[in-house]
Parts: structure tokens; C-alpha cells; sequence
């Protein structure tokens, strides 16, 4: 893909995709209707951020406030700033903390104003870069490094202009929203330098500051208030009832279209790491056009892994262009998150990876890592063993984690989700992990929380708990079997044997619990080690595909989805339907593969393409719910190739492809190529295509799946389609693992 390809508007407002028809009508959609991206610069995975700030929820941009369920209230009324803020979320729901600090505003007035939020105009974005007009005809421009932000303004002409910067505030503008530092210190150190550092949610964040503003006057300020000839501002507690506004400033007369920038470089240990990352992001003679010329570069790498043909048969301009901004846009929300920074932990001494703003595993752990080790294994890697760390440290694996002290552990969510992303990355065979280590931190990990529960009784509640720890034993068992621990790897695998404790045999679906985000239903198809288990539970292959036909709406009529500040009565109803949630929300974005496991590929084909064409499109409201750190883009990824990755067991389901031709570097110099024949244009007005046969490197492909080392060696996908369901795949089933659970008396010792 190119850059060209890419709207980072997309999701950033509520939903506004064309009245859904046929299966899609019938899906019920429980969680924010709005993408929650934002369109700020970014750098493929890296540290920081930064875009225009309304104090809006939850990225800190845009017009909309809180919620957590239907239709998002109007929080402004129209694009509005009070300057350029940095470290954005990407597309999250409710957590609790916002980011968004070190705010950069220019002005054509007093510090009086400082805060107020001015109308902006004219934005432009494209990976790498941001830009957008504030009333009073200031332009703003800004820049990312992997450790850095470049600023550029272009000013009217004016006898007092002024560039601030406050660091007195953070997070949103919302109940509970804000961020007060602790502790700061900020100081100048020469003509058109500084350095400072507040201490944000028990984290040092420091920077070092450059300027060309040759000739302006620099200077600190407190409270709004001027310090001629002060360099030095120290806060050593500070409190909400004690805040004053700070920061820094430079001010001066401009001519019509002068422009002034500025350059800040970030750290976690400290100001002098903070001016060595700026150099290592923008050595000397770099301005703004060189570090953002990089960004491109940089991004341009990241996205030209994946190209799409269109085949013979060309579609419209406008189709052409529509499809491929939408695919082009998934993968870049795709490669935003998760927040790399090696040599960052303010928490502990070491050098190494440290990851932060994994915000959350329970979203990305089935579609976003796995595209990330696909694509970019060495990131991958670098992720693993920063979990590993965060482990060692802080005594338990994260299922998310922020640049805050102390991982959020997200309890109700998820259980053991960083066993399935090593799990992979151990399977794959990748260099780089101690896994004999990481294999000690894997079992330690699935005793805490509701491990104890599921190690004396054999099941935990909530439920799907019991799920989680269940394939956490599988994952834990494969790292064991690659290390040569035959003991523990047996021990485990019959631990991970304990997942049928969940269902209810009289109905086939997981017991009444309780469950976060959804119903039983929700849950109840999940992709398990042991699918034909999962399947002879539920009565054989017509019944289980008996019970997904009723989850995904087959034949029902069309439902209603929640409004504004939907209420309870509302709510409870849609719940009660037991239907999937059409990629508005996590918890069954894998349900459509279940199919494969029963024989019934034509109905995968029938749900995944109604959900990509029907439920994701252009425009700021062209997602279908909270894109979650690239958890929901990644999907559209996956699905577009024709293909869903099974996370933890090194596999990936086959389905038909989206395009008639991709072609996906697999982070070396293997490559993956997609080649159709009989593909026809679709597109949400059209009927689904069915696979009629496969081959694999030029033997025919009767299963409906390939390993992940497969993909991994590159290769030829050839995928023969038509209109019509035949009976490619109805009888080879993907793997499937079962052992015998252990009894609940036992447990490692």
C-alpha cells in the first residue's frame, strides 16, 4: 500500500456506513458507534504522537464525549483547539488514563487566552504528518520521530506573536479525565533551548526543547503570569488544589508568513536520554521537511508490505479508490500501536525493549499481534520480550499496559493473553527469546487471579475465564515441548484439557455467567485448541453449525441498534437477541471462522464478506465501533487477504480473498502471493463468492488452513472462485488438539 492509500480521518467520527441489509440487518451493535481514532502524526509503532486537542474523548481529539454504549453525545460543537498535544491513545474505549501532554500552542494574544479552544480549519493528515488553520490564520504543522515531534508554525503578520508551551495539564477534558503532574521541573538552557520534566501517573516524562525563533524573546511564565529573567521553574508536590498553569514561551513580532519551529525530544529516563533521542531523530541541519520526509520513508516501508492488485476486471475509479483507502487505512491503524520505546522503563534499570500504551491485549491479541509477527517479526519479538520484563518486574504479565506506574491488569476482561502471543512467536521458531525464562513466567502467570480458582474446582467465573486459562496451559505446553520439559509440557495439556468445564452440554453454549462486553452467546465460539471437541459437545457438525446459523442471524429479521444514551430496558433487550456484534466490539471477531471446523466454509465466505463490505467504508464515520489499538482494522486486514489467523496455535483459516491479487512481504525476503481466477467485483450490494478449489505452491489445497510456518516460507496461494458453494474444504477440518483433563485435585507443583 502507499500512502496515498491511507485516511487517518477514518473512525474519528461516529458511525455513518450506508442502512445495513440482509445478515448484517440482524447483528446488534452494543458498544460506541464511533471509531475513536484520531488523525494526529504518528510513526510506525513508536513512541509518540501528536495532533490538535479539543480535551474530547477519549484521544483528546475531536467533538465527542463519553460513552460506553450506542451513539456518542456531542462534546463540541464543531473542530476546535487549544493547541498540539502529544501521546494520543489509538481508538480505545473507557480506561482511565488520556495522555495527551506537553501542550504547544500558538498565539496572536495574551496568556489570559491560554486554554481556550479556537476554531481550526483546513486539516490535512497522511501517515507521518498532521496540519490544520486556527482562527486567527495560524498554521499549524507537526511532525513524529520514533522519540520526537516536529512543530511547525506560519504565521500573519503580527507585533506579538507567541509560541507556548504548557506542561501543566494533561488527559481530557472530561469527569476525571485530567492528568495533574506531581512533580516538575523545567529550566532554560540557553537561547532557543530547554529541558524540563513533569511526573505524570507516577511517570517521569522528560523532553529537550529547541526553537529557531531567533531574535524572540524566551521566557518562563507561572500562573499566566510573566518571569522576566527567570530560567529555572521546580514543583516538588503538587496538587489539584494547588495547580498553577507553567510552562514555557518564546514571543515576538512576525512578518506575513514567517514560520517558527520546534523540535522536542521525549525520554522516560531523563532529560539528557531526551536530547540524545532528539539527535538521534533529527541530527544537525533537520528540520521539519528532513524528519518528516523520514516519517514517510518509515511508513511508506512499513505499508508497501502488503500490495493489492485489482485483476482483469477493473472496477470503477471510485470503487477502486473507496476499497483500496479502506484496506490501506486498516493496516495503518494496524502498525500505530503498540508503543515501542527500547531503552524507556522508567521503572527498572535494564536496558531493553519496554513497550507502553498496549492498550489492550484482550483487543489485539487475536488479529493485531498476529498480523504484527506476520509483517514485522523483529517487532514482534521486541514486544515479547518486553512482556517478559514487565513480568519479571512487576510479577505478572499485563493485559494492558500505559506509560503509568504499574501494568492495568484489566482483570474482568481476559485471562493469560500474552501465552497466546509467545506461544506464536515461540512456535515460529523466531531468535531473540529466552524461553526457558519465558516459560518460568508463563507458569507462574496462570496461578494468579482466577488461576487458583480454575487449579482447585477445574473452572473460574466469569466463565470465559476458564477458557482463557484453559488454552493458556495449551499455549504454556507448546513453549514446554520446545524446551524439551516433557513433564510439564504433559502436566500442562491436561490442565488445558479442563476447557469443557465451561459449556453446558444440554445447550451446547458456555454456562450463565457473568460476561464482560456480551452474552454467552458472544463467547460461545470461540476458536479453542480442541474444536472437535468443541463441536461434539454441541452435538456434531449440523448442530454446532445449527447454533452459529442462529448467532449470526440466518433468517431472522432486522434489529435495531441503540441510540444516544441508550437506557437500560434498551439495552437488556439487544443483549438478549444472543447475536453477533458485527465488529462493533471484540469478544466474537473470531466467531465467522468457526464454521471451517464444522465443513461449512460457504457460510464463513457469507458472514466475513457481509461484515467487510457492509460494516467498515470511508469517511471519518467509517468504522462500526472503537478500532481499539488496530485490533479492528487488523481484521479487516486478515479478512481482505482471505485468510484469519488462529492466535496462539500457529495457524491461519483460508477463506476467499477480498482482491483478486495481493502479494504480502512476510518480514523478510519470503512473500506471499494471493492469485484469483474467476473473481468477480464485490462490494456491499453484491452476493459473496465461494472458493471452489486452492493450491498451495502448485499442489492442490483441499483444507481450508496453513500453518503459520508455511506462510512464514512464502509461497503461491492460488484461489479459484465462484458464485455458487461446492464442497471445497467440507471435509478436511482444521487441527484440532484434545487431551484428557486432569483431575481439579491436581496442579503443578
Amino acid at each position: 500500500m502507499k500512502l496515498e492509500d491511507v485516511d487517518p480521518f477514518i473512525g474519528t467520527q461516529p458511525t455513518a456506513l450506508p442502512e445495513p441489509h440482509g445478515l448484517a440487518a440482524t447483528w446488534w451493535w452494543p458498544k460506541p458507534q464511533i471509531g475513536n481514532t484520531h488523525p494526529g502524526a504518528t510513526f510506525p509503532l513508536g513512541m509518540v504522537s501528536a495532533c490538535s486537542y479539543s480535551g474530547a474523548y477519549p484521544t483528546g481529539y475531536g467533538e465527542y464525549g463519553l460513552t460506553t454504549e450506542g451513539v456518542p453525545p456531542r462534546m463540541r460543537e464543531r473542530p476546535v483547539a487549544s493547541g498540539v498535544t502529544h501521546f494520543q491513545q489509538s481508538g480505545t474505549g473507557a480506561i482511565r488514563k488520556y495522555y495527551n501532554y506537553v501542550r504547544v500552542t500558538p498565539m496572536l494574544g495574551s496568556l489570559d487566552a491560554l486554554g481556550e479552544r479556537w476554531d481550526i480549519a483546513d486539516e490535512v493528515a497522511s501517515p507521518g504528518s498532521y496540519a490544520f488553520t486556527l482562527d486567527g490564520g495560524v498554521r499549524c504543522e507537526v511532525t513524529v520521530g520514533p522519540k520526537s515531534a516536529v512543530h511547525r508554525y506560519t504565521f500573519p503578520k503580527h507585533r506579538d506573536a507567541r509560541l507556548v508551551i504548557d506542561l501543566s495539564l494533561g488527559g481530557l477534558d472530561i469527569p476525571y479525565g485530567a492528568t495533574i503532574p506531581l512533580r516538575a521541573h523545567l529550566e532554560s538552557t540557553g537561547p532557543g533551548e530547554a529541558e524540563g520534566e513533569i511526573v505524570v501517573e507516577g511517570t517521569p516524562l522528560a523532553m529537550h526543547i529547541e526553537t529557531d525563533a531567533a531574535g524572540w524573546r524566551q521566557l518562563l511564565w507561572y500562573d499566566r503570569r510573566l518571569m522576566p529573567g527567570g530560567k529555572r521553574l521546580d514543583f516538588d508536590a503538587i496538587r489539584p488544589t494547588t495547580l498553577r498553569p507553567f510552562g514555557l514561551m518564546w514571543a515576538g513580532p512576525t512578518t506575513e508568513g514567517q514560520t517558527i519551529e520546534l523540535r522536542i525530544g521525549f525520554s522516560l529516563r531523563g532529560v539528557e536520554q531526551a536530547a540524545r533521542n532528539l539527535r538521534a531523530d533529527c541530527p544537525a541541519g533537520t528540520g521539519f521537511d528532513g524528519r518528516r520526509a523520514a516519517s514517510e520513508l518509515a511508513w511508506a516501508e512499513h505499508l508497501g508490505a502488503v500490495r493489492l492488485g485489482d485483476g482483469p476486471e477493473e472496477p470503477t475509479p471510485a470503487e477502486a479508490d473507496g476499497r483500496r483507502t479502506v484496506f490501506g487505512t486498516a493496516l495503518y491503524h494496524s502498525l500505530v500501536k503498540p508503543s515501542l520505546a527500547v531503552d524507556e522503563s522508567p521503572f527498572w534499570p535494564s536496558k531493553g525493549p519496554f513497550v507502553f500504551d498496549l492498550c489492550t491485549m484482550w483487543d489485539i491479541y487475536r488479529t493485531q499481534l498476529p498480523l504484527l509477527t506476520l509483517l514485522r517479526p523483529d517487532r514482534a519479538v521486541e514486544l515479547g520480550n518486553a512482556l517478559i520484563t514487565i513480568c519479571e518486574e512487576e510479577g505478572n504479565f499485563p493485559i494492558g499496559y500505559r506509560m503509568a506506574k504499574g501494568s492495568d491488569r484489566f482483570s474482568r476482561q481476559a485471562s493469560a493473553l500474552a501465552h497466546t502471543f509467545l506461544a506464536d512467536l515461540c512456535q515460529a521458531g523466531f531468535d531473540g527469546i529466552d524461553w526457558e525464562w519465558a516459560l518460568v513466567h508463563m507458569l507462574s502467570d496462570l496461578r494468579r487471579t482466577y488461576g487458583e480458582d480454575f487449579l482447585a474446582h477445574g473452572r473460574t467465573e466469569p466463565v470465559t475465564h476458564t477458557l482463557d486459562i484453559a488454552f493458556g496451559y495449551w499455549c504454556t505446553a507448546q513453549v514446554a515441548a520446545s524446551v524439551g520439559d516433557g513433564k510439564v509440557r504433559d502436566e500442562c495439556l491436561a490442565l488445558a484439557g479442563r476447557w469443557p468445564g465451561a459449556f453446558d452440554r444440554e445447550t451446547g453454549l458456555l454456562r450463565d455467567s457473568t460476561f464482560y462486553e456480551g452474552t454467552k452467546h458472544n463467547y460461545s465460539y470461540r476458536l479453542l485448541h480442541d474444536m472437535a471437541g468443541r463441536i461434539a459437545l454441541a452435538g456434531g457438525d449440523d448442530a454446532f453449525a445449527g447454533l452459529l446459523d442462529g448467532f449470526f442471524g440466518f433468517g431472522a429479521a432486522p434489529v435495531r441498534q441503540p441510540g444516544v444514551r441508550p437506557g437500560d430496558v434498551e439495552m437488556e433487550g439487544g443483549y438478549a437477541l444472543g447475536r453477533f456484534e458485527g465488529l462493533n466490539n471484540e469478544p466474537d471477531m473470531d466467531a465467522p471462522w468457526a464454521y471451517t471446523y464444522a465443513g461449512r466454509p460457504d457460510r464463513t465466505a457469507e458472514v466475513v464478506h457481509a461484515v467487510l463490505h457492509q460494516m467498515f467504508g470511508t469517511g471519518p464515520g467509517g468504522l462500526p465501533g472503537n478500532d481499539d489499538s488496530g485490533g479492528l482494522s487488523s481484521w479487516v486486514v486478515w479478512a481482505s487477504l482471505g485468510m484469519f489467523p488462529v492466535a496462539g496455535q500457529d495457524l491461519v483459516l483460508l477463506n476467499a480473498p477480498a482482491w483478486p491479487e495481493a502479494r504480502v512481504a512476510t518480514g523478510g525476503d519470503r512473500e506471499i502471493v494471493v492469485q484469483t481466477s474467476g473473481f468477480r467485483r464485490v462490494g456491499r450490494d453484491t452476493a459473496p463468492q465461494y472458493v471452489r478449489s486452492m493450491r498451495w505452491n502448485g499442489a492442490q489445497r483441499d483444507a481450508a488452513w496453513l500453518s503459520g510456518a508455511q506462510l512464514r516460507e512464502g509461497g503461491v496461494l492460488e484461489v479459484e472462485l465462484a458464485d455458487e458453494p461446492g464442497d471445497w474444504a467440507r471435509d478436511q477440518r482444521p487441527p484440532s488438539h484434545p487431551h484428557e483433563a486432569v483431575p481439579s485435585s491436581r496442579s503443578l507443583e
